[in-house]
């Protein structure tokens, strides 16, 4: 299996571009981040609500956002998610095959349970939900919700309790509450939820790229000097 090494001298490197109070805020937020649960989009095709969730997931520390795309291109507006999508990781599936499944059979090799987030009548109460397993959370397209193809291939269903007239919540509302729910939980346990020390050192070197203006110019300047040493 590769393993990702980080180039220790050239996060040295590019350290020395921040100032001590961002890299201070980079090392805490990556100390609350977690992949032990995960948000999966199927056919999103508000932006307004795919930023929300981007925006939601960074809230809450979750760290990977997975898209589907099979009819709609997932779009986000940077006024809605305020910068938050430099600091996710989004994986995108966009193929001309059966994108829901590729997703999910992704997500299943990589240990996660698939619980689709309906109204259906079988569905887990929120509050009742265990979360001990890595656990991805499928949101569906906003008129017709999850598609067949989730429906078949969930572990199980899981709802908001409601007890108005409405039946559903809009997708950005459902996603921050049972995210505000479970990763509240989550960090109350004894559950291992953190990053590893070389998730943490990958995405440190990925923010600090995101940070500084013109980095392709100054690594390019790094690995001349490199070089010519």
């Amino acid at each position: 299996m590769f393993v990702f090494m980080t180039d220790k001298k050239l996060l040295a490197y590019l350290e020395g571009f921040l100032t001590d109070k961002r890299k201070s805020t980079f090392h805490k937020v990556l100390d609350e981040r977690t992949k032990h649960f995960t948000v999966v989009l199927e056919d999103i095709y508000q932006p307004h609500n795919a930023s929300a969730v981007v925006r939601t997931c960074d809230i809450f520390g979750v760290q990977d956002l997975h898209v589907i795309e099979n009819r709609y291109i997932n779009r986000v507006s940077k006024y809605v998610t305020k910068g938050a999508q430099k600091w996710i990781t989004t994986k995108r599936y966009k193929t001309d095959g059966d994108n829901t499944t590729t997703c999910l059979n992704q997500l299943k090799k990589e240990g996660y349970q698939i619980i689709a987030t309906s109204p259906h009548a079988d569905a887990s109460l929120l509050q009742d939900f265990k979360i001990d397993k890595k656990t991805a959370f499928v949101f569906g397209a906003e008129a017709t919700g999850i598609s067949d193809t989730v429906k078949e291939n969930s572990d199980s269903f899981l709802k908001i309790p409601m007890v108005g007239f409405t039946e559903s919540f809009n997708i950005s509302v459902a996603a921050a509450i049972i995210l505000q729910d479970v990763t509240t939980r989550l960090k109350r346990s004894n559950i291992k939820w953190q990053l590893s020390s070389q998730e943490k050192e990958m995405l440190y070197l990925q923010w600090i790229k995101e940070t500084i203006k013109n980095v392709d110019k100054i690594e390019e300047r790094y690995h001349l000097n490199l070089k010519n040493e």
